[in-house]
């Protein structure tokens, strides 16, 4: 015979529910908070009352969580507090459920959060008054009502089973009665509230609800109680600051007090710093970042210079992190990215291991701590999806990769401060587990989550930041070069040998040898460096010879077959040969400006006309100009300007300014450079409207191999600008004088006035 059965849980569900599924107390206040802020309201006030100094629990000790939201009607006292799991979280379309006054995002989304107050204490009152725009289920307002209910379950056992009827294994949750009173407003009427020095009018705070918990249960400190307020709203507000956004303020202020005092939270100075530091020494500034589920294209701001990059491109498919997850080892067939939905992100990567400490990115030991107190945080409609971002959580298991891959591939998670932003209605596969301990893994959708992130993260570490190591080193090398480590280590070395005739003896054999091959390499280098900036120049002009070149032959070819027909007409044959002419007239112009580039004993020094050598290079570079969109302008200031040099010496100076301040203005919309040629001073400024020289670049723009391009720069070209000028008793630098800064980019002065030589 059949029989229909039914559910029944036990009360015990109810420790399940609370005691045992909330992690620790300060989850479980920061669930008792969000439902304050889902009731819309202005504020919530958390006070913890009858503790001792240390934070030891008394028998007079109380939690009570108060706000002024829009407070709770008798039938949803008793068809959604008082039931667990309640649906009325969801739309009935599916979309994102936002409160009527500030228009938030729901945050509760499973209907059990309250219950966390089980994992506070055992008893519980329960004070509420409906706003007048509350309706209940009849359509009637309940504003004139204040309701009470205590939840006081301290005469069972954590299991129910004390209290149970004779025979019975312990209590069901339906035999737990509760009594709801009504009464006439005495806790919520109009009264003046300030909370955090900020004072909220008193007509807006006669409704709202009032939770005091007592019969107190677990421990608490001065740790566990500071960062609550923290923990709920400020990391979005903290990096909405950093990065200047418009987005607006939740306008939910939170008041955390003990023993009737306001509980100030020594951290915000240090939040304080941290912006600083975000802002001023973070070697990279990811912003504005969006990922795109459907294109599976990143777009970002790095350093405030737009960038972009695909999941379908090398550049990450190739990454191990990527491969690993997506790619089936035997077909070596990547399967698709499960559509978790778009997210935002920003990012601020710090350098910890910098011993400098005159470089902008070292970091005190101060500094260190406070950068090592976060981590990325995970953010839902912009509020915290604990406990990722705390110091001691790995939800992205960036250090599991360093562990296990290769430590170099990946950004550490200390050095490392950032958010990733995330929306219920958007990434509705991105749910919050029940015990609030981060994601559910609900498919594919978090762990490829999780490992496109890590993917982008070992992108940038293998880019971005490997470029600036690799800057740093060059900068470290070029510091030993410029100190002559090796003549001080041979003097320190001699010091110590003073006493050791034989010794002496072979280290001056040693000086003698080093200094020997010092000048051999150096007449090697200053051969060379005559022929750097050909390569740049002919790259530059090949094309245009080329083309003319092709064009000739063409025209040649064109006559040569014309000639041989019988009725050919002679008449033509002059105007062919004429364009002819000017074909391989443009080209031995051309070649002739480029082998001016090779030195030779046929080159002497004489005094040319600066802008004689400009206008050849900007022949050269006409096409490349015109391609980029550069406006150019030559200015002159009184008398021709004149320098006493070789042609090739004046014309890779001129390149090599002209090839890099194009390079600068690639992402400029407005692309300007303007020369000014000024003869009453005898110098040249060459001005762009670049990005500019950054400050930790300018001790080293003018050295041997540096490059700000990164692995796309030769390092060369200023170097040998300077040494040519030098050797013509000339002098190229940054210009300092404001008058000399014409653009806002980069400005460099070139003096022809004969510099005096130092003798050595």
């Amino acid at each position: 015979m059949a029989k229909n059965l039914t559910i029944r849980p036990f009360a015990r569900l109810l420790t399940m529910l609370g005691d045992q599924l909330i992690k620790n107390e300060q989850i479980a206040v920061i669930e008792l908070i969000k439902n304050a802020y889902d009731a819309d309201a202005d504020w919530v006030k958390v006070s913890f009352e009858g503790f001792t100094e240390s934070l030891n629990i008394t028998s007079e000790s109380r939690i009570i969580i108060e706000d002024n939201g829009c407070g709770m009607t008798s039938d949803r006292i008793e068809k959604s507090w008082m039931s667990p799991a309640t649906p009325n979280k969801f739309s009935k379309d599916g979309s994102e459920r936002r409160t009527p006054k500030y228009n938030r995002i729901i945050q509760g989304e499973k209907g059990i959060g309250r219950y966390a107050m089980l994992k506070l204490g055992k008893t519980v009152n329960l004070t509420t008054r409906p706003a007048n725009w509350l309706l209940n289920s009849k359509g009637e307002s309940e504003s004139s009502k204040e309701y009470t209910l205590c939840f006081d379950l301290s005469s069972y056992d954590s299991d129910f089973i004390d209290g149970a009827k004779e025979g019975n294994e312990g209590l069901y949750l339906d035999e737990l009665n509760f009594k709801l009173e009504d009464q006439s407003p005495n806790v919520f009427v109009e009264h003046d509230v300030a909370i955090n020095n900020l004072k909220f009018n008193k007509c807006e705070n006669s409704h709202g609800t009032r939770i005091e918990i007592s019969n107190l249960s677990g421990s608490w400190s001065l740790a566990k109680l500071k960062p609550i307020k923290d923990s709920f709203l400020r990391f979005g507000d903290l990096f909405n600051e950093v990065i200047s956004s418009d987005e607006k303020q939740n306008n939910f202020t939170i008041g955390l007090y003990l023993n009737g005092a306001t509980l100030v939270n020594d951290e915000k100075s240090n939040d304080i710093t941290l912006r600083n530091l975000i802002e001023t020494q973070s070697v990279l500034q990811i912003t504005n970042g969006h990922y795109s589920s459907e294109s599976g294209l990143f777009t970002y701001k790095q350093n405030g210079i737009i960038k972009s990059v695909s999941i379908q491109e090398d550049a990450l498919r190739g990454l191990s992190v990527f491969r690993n997850h997506f790619q089936d080892k035997t077909t070596k067939i990547f399967r698709r990215v499960s559509d978790f939905g778009n997210f935002e992100f920003d990012f601020y990567v710090f350098d910890l291991n910098s011993k400098d400490e005159t470089s902008k990115y070292y970091l005190p030991k101060e500094a260190k701590s406070i950068i090592k107190e976060h981590r990325i945080y995970l953010l839902r409609d912009n509020i915290r999806v604990l406990p990722y971002g705390d110091p001691d959580d790995d939800w992205l298991q960036i250090e599991i990769r360093r562990g296990t891959v290769r430590a170099g591939d990946f950004l550490s998670n200390d050095q490392i401060v950032g958010r990733i932003k995330i929306t219920k209605f958007g990434n509705p596969h991105l749910k919050d587990k029940t015990n609030r301990e981060g994601l559910i893994e609900e498919g594919y959708y978090t762990s490829d989550f999780i490992c496109i992130i890590q993917s982008l993260l070992s992108y940038i570490r293998n880019g971005a930041y490997a470029a600036y190591l690799a800057d740093k080193e060059k900068k470290s090398q070029l510091d030993k070069i410029r100190k002559d480590a090796v003549s001080k280590e041979i003097s320190n070395l001699r010091n110590q040998l003073k006493d050791d005739k034989h010794a002496l003896a072979l280290l001056t054999q040693l000086e003698s040898a080093y200094k020997s091959e010092n000048k051999y390499l150096s007449c090697r280098v200053e051969r060379t460096e005559s022929l750097a900036a050909v390569g740049i120049s002919v790259e530059t002009a090949s094309h245009d010879i080329m083309m003319m070149l092709n064009k000739g032959i063409d025209e040649l070819r064109s006559l040569y077959e014309d000639s041989l027909h019988s009725n050919f007409d002679r008449s033509l044959l002059i105007s062919e040969l004429q364009k002819l002419y000017g074909i391989f007239s443009y080209i031995q112009n051309q070649m002739k400006d480029l082998q001016m580039l090779f030195t030779s004993s046929k080159q002497r020094r004489r005094q040319i006309r600066v802008k004689d050598i400009l206008d050849k290079v900007i022949t050269i570079y006409r096409r490349t100009l015109t391609e980029h969109k550069i406006e150019y302008k030559i200015n002159i200031i009184g008398s021709p300007l004149v320098a006493k040099c070789t042609d090739a010496d004046l014309l890779q100076l001129l390149i090599n300014l002209l090839d890099n301040a194009i390079y600068w203005l690639e992402e400029k919309n407005n692309k300007i450079i303007i020369i000014t040629l000024d003869g009453n001073s005898c110098k040249l400024i060459f001005s762009d409207n670049g990005s500019g020289i950054r400050n930790e670049d300018k001790p080293y723009i003018f050295d041997a191999f540096y490059s700000g391009k990164g692995q796309e720069g030769r390092g060369l070209g200023l170097y040998i600008s300077r040494k040519l000028m030098e050797r013509n008793d000339y002098s190229i630098e940054l210009a300092e004088l404001q008058e000399d800064r014409i653009l806002s980019g980069a400005n460099f002065v070139v003096n022809f006035i004969k510099q005096e030589r130092n003798e050595y």
